[in-house]
């Protein structure tokens, strides 16, 4: 579990991962060092796995995201996990339960890039694409609140 103190500075990290440790110091109220120390235990512990940016997919040209449901056919599971490693557009995927096997979110510039690239695994797997239209919630890490206590 988390302290107090920890809690805190997740939630600065969260909002600006280029926090300075002096900045991040001053609004917890521990040195620099101590503030260190933390994040290094924090990073140990597995709880920071990167301190990282967020890119905006339409400023580099990818125009639309699609969440594809991706069902392997016998037998070619690992063939289908291996494929959406290897196409870079595939910007995140899931393994799930149910009747797919992966949920994956692609960057793509336009419809025939998106066509193309599921073209790739059409013969290995069946689809199943969504184009988004908005993300009314953006990623977000689970709520740090409940972790102290707090509510």
């Amino acid at each position: 579990m988390l302290d107090e103190l920890d809690r805190k500075l997740l939630e600065i990290l969260v909002k600006d991962s280029r926090t300075s440790l002096k900045v991040l110091a001053q609004q917890v109220g521990l040195s620099s060092p101590s503030v260190s120390e933390r994040l290094r235990r924090l990073e140990e512990r597995g709880v920071i796995r990167a301190f990282t940016i967020e890119i905006d997919p339409q400023a580099l040209g990818f125009s639309l995201q699609a969440i594809v449901r991706i069902r392997p056919l016998p037998g070619k599971l690992h063939i289908v996990q291996k494929l959406i490693e290897e196409i870079p557009e595939f910007g995140e995927c899931d393994k799930v339960t149910g009747d797919d096997c992966f949920v994956a979110r692609l960057f793509v510039r336009s419809i025939g890039e998106l066509d193309h690239l599921l073209d790739r695994i059409a013969d290995k797997a069946e689809t199943s694409t969504a184009i988004i239209k908005g993300q009314p919630i953006r990623r977000r890490p689970p709520p740090l609140e409940a972790l102290t206590g707090r509510s």
